[in-house]
């Protein structure tokens, strides 16, 4: 097989972590091609490993939260009220409006999930970002230390970017309607004192707090699973890394 110049390799790492085109994308298939299946993986292989991985959580986790009950259904990511805004829940249940607040609780549920459709390509471009120092990092960290960094370096680009996904979602599914009709109903109640919450930024914070937590669970997956790492490169980078801990 052929070797390739450690020179023109390096350029090859640099072009995969600086670009994202097709012709790049076709050109780097076709250097991945000539590395060597068996024996360590190369540094380059190890930086792509890592996308990979995180490039497959994100999309399933996208995919599951984005189905109907991806948030109601799942206790882990499940949105309830506000904090601030519990005694809202509690008050109106006490005073016979229970449907109202189960109407809350449905519609933000359903508003995360319709907005989890539009999360993908989202999550997908900052993974583009990750440097092979920090893939590296990453690959021999923590079990949950590709989440965390993912965490770190992208939640505010997310907040910004998703918010208006959700406050259209919420919007659409009626969340809004319903979150004025149950803080107004509270309002009107003698002497308590009124509440308000930015419902689009609690939403869409914790929309994304349930698509870490969702990544975070693949991510684990594809560390402890050896039938979850679905591709010869994950498979390759990650037994490495198995074989690594072990000594």
């Amino acid at each position: 097989m052929k070797k390739i110049n450690f020179i023109y390799f390096l350029a090859i790492i640099s072009i995969s972590f600086n670009s994202c085109d097709v012709q790049t994308q076709s050109q780097l298939g076709n250097i991945i091609k000539q590395l060597p299946a068996g024996g360590n993986p190369t540094a380059l292989e190890m930086g792509l490993g890592i996308k990979q991985a995180l490039e497959l959580g994100t999309s399933r986790g996208a995919d599951q939260l984005s189905a109907k009950d991806g948030f109601l259904g799942n206790l882990a990511v499940k949105i309830f009220f506000p904090p601030e805004a519990q005694k809202v829940e509690k008050t109106l249940r006490t005073i016979g409006l229970g449907s109202l607040a189960d109407n809350v609780i449905l519609s933000i549920n359903r508003a995360a999930e319709d907005a989890a459709k539009e999360a993908k390509p989202i999550f997908l471009s900052a993974i583009k970002q990750m440097t092979i120092a920090d893939a590296t990092n990453i690959l021999f960290g923590n079990k949950d230390a590709a989440t965390e960094y993912f965490k770190r370096v992208t939640t505010a680009q997310l907040i910004e970017k998703f918010r208006p996904v959700i406050s259209n979602s919420l919007s659409k599914v009626g969340a809004t309607k319903y979150w004025g009709d149950a803080a107004n109903q509270y309002n009107k109640i003698p002497l308590v004192k009124p509440v308000s919450t930015d419902l689009s930024n609690y939403v869409a914070q914790k929309a994304i707090d349930g698509m870490f937590i969702q990544v975070a669970q693949q991510e684990l997956l594809i560390r402890d699973n050896l039938g979850a790492r679905t591709t010869t490169l994950l498979q390759k980078v990650f037994g490495y890394v198995d074989r690594n801990k072990t000594k």
